[in-house]
């Protein structure tokens, strides 16, 4: 990583990806970097479901109605997971942990994007959430954030433009 400002910048999510598979020591750090990310009352309550199966692959790219297409051509897929009974901020603990690990997958080179399945239909009306429990056979207790597709980038896209950055969105002292 050049430096973390630059890394900001040029994160950008990925839909497209080569056939070349994501390797043990990329998987590895990007899983690391979503297992030590900060968590209300350091509870982490999550869990990740790694998918290198295509066939598991193509069917979770039917999960919703729009938006999970492209995810049958990743050569991998994190289920990002959350556990209710383990912290009410499940949510947020697992995004948090999905962001650091789209950086990481970054700052190595690969491309990535965030699928998002919680409140979620597919084109029938049925729960994005239950279809990716019924592709992983996931238990009914644990909720599903969203997934996070990942491979070598199959494009490349331009930096983050700063002219476009909303500084009329930031506000100081008060509203």
């Amino acid at each position: 990583m050049e430096d973390f400002s630059n890394l900001l910048s040029v994160r950008r999510s990925h839909r497209q990806f080569t056939d070349e598979p994501v390797g043990e020591e990329a998987l590895t750090a990007i899983l690391r970097a979503g297992l030590i990310a900060p968590s209300s009352k350091g509870l982490h309550g999550y869990e990740f479901v790694v998918v290198t199966d295509r066939a598991k692959i193509e069917a979770l790219s039917h999960c919703k109605a729009l938006g999970a297409e492209f995810v049958k051509d990743a050569p991998l897929v994190i289920v990002v997971l959350g556990l209710p009974e383990v912290s009410d901020v499940w949510i947020e603990d697992a995004s948090v942990a999905s962001t650091l690990m789209l950086l990481e997958a970054e700052d190595l080179g690969l491309g990535g994007c965030w699928v998002q399945v919680r409140q979620r239909k597919d084109k029938v009306g049925r729960s994005a959430e239950d279809n990716t429990r019924r592709v992983l056979d996931i238990p009914s207790e644990k909720r599903v954030l969203n997934l996070l597709a990942f491979g070598h980038k199959g494009m490349e896209r331009r930096p983050q433009n700063e002219e476009r950055l909303r500084w009329d969105k930031v506000h100081t002292d008060k509203w």
